[in-house]
């Protein structure tokens, strides 16, 4: 399988299970340990059968805090909820954090994203997602809780489930090994789902004269983005290992625990 099964939940958007991705060598992603959505606002587990049997032990939460007190999200009892802010030193917090603020005032968002400054400014937010200090401090956090040892499952997230969570994704399955193709197709795979969940707002959008360039921008799930975080980890560390020691300050024996954790024969 060369990207994530959906999980039909009734009330999280976008979410999946990276579990069953192929890996070389002739093994996959184990099920049920890894799992990416969109923000947890609307959850309600005693009315969604398929998320409660996640058994979802942590939540990474990687959304601004302007992002977290307008839509708080609702933890499944028993778990234990990380904030990992990935753009917390970025100005503005960046487009990535504005997903939904923007596409809601289509004249100020004409103003300020238009002529292709939406998918530069969103470039600029992939390159972050890398090198900042905020991005590279949330991200060791999430690949920490993943490698813990008897964690339970753990489901990480933003806004839309598209971006920060994108390249939280991506990381993983780079050191478990995965190749750029298969990472490339995990990347691109939600964007239906994206598009699915934001279809009322950007039919607002458009009515109200924004252009539709810009939502295009925002809403898509774009391999040149994908391919700003990887040439920035290239540029700055030169391979995923390198980077996950040098650059997030991960030992060994996490990216071991990491591994064993989340990676079994087919």
């Amino acid at each position: 399988m060369q990207h994530s099964h959906i999980v039909d939940s009734a009330t999280v958007a976008n979410l999946r299970d990276l579990g069953g991705i192929d890996l070389p060598g002739g093994s996959r992603v184990r099920p049920g340990l890894a799992l990416r959505s969109g923000q947890l606002d609307r959850l309600d587990p005693s009315g969604d059968p398929m998320f409660d049997a996640l058994g979802v032990r942590t939540v990474i939460d990687l959304r601004s805090g302007g992002e977290r007190a307008a839509f708080p999200d609702r933890v499944p009892g028993g778990a234990h909820l990380l904030v990992a802010d990935v753009l917390a030193d970025r100005a503005g917090n960046g487009v990535a954090t504005a997903l939904t603020a923007a596409l809601a005032d289509p004249a100020a968002a004409n103003r300020t994203f238009g002529r292709g400054r939406a998918a530069l400014a969103l470039t600029e937010d992939y390159r972050a997602f890398v090198t900042s200090t905020a991005a590279r401090r949330a991200y060791k956090q999430l690949l920490t809780a993943l490698a813990h040892r008897g964690g339970g499952p753990v489901l990480f997230h933003c806004t839309a489930g598209k971006d920060r969570t994108g390249w939280g994704a991506s990381l993983v399955l780079l050191l478990l090994g995965a190749d750029e193709e298969t990472v490339r197709t995990e990347y691109l795979s939600v964007d239906p789902a994206v598009h699915a969940r934001y279809a009322p707002l950007l039919e607002r959008f458009l009515a109200g004269g924004g252009d539709p360039e810009i939502a295009d921008a925002i809403l898509s799930v774009r391999a040149e983005y994908l391919a700003a975080s990887l040439n920035a980890l290239a540029d700055h560390w030169g391979d995923p290992e390198n980077y996950a020691r040098s650059g997030l300050g991960l030992r060994e024996d996490t990216l071991d625990s990491l591994r064993s954790r989340l990676v079994q024969a087919a």
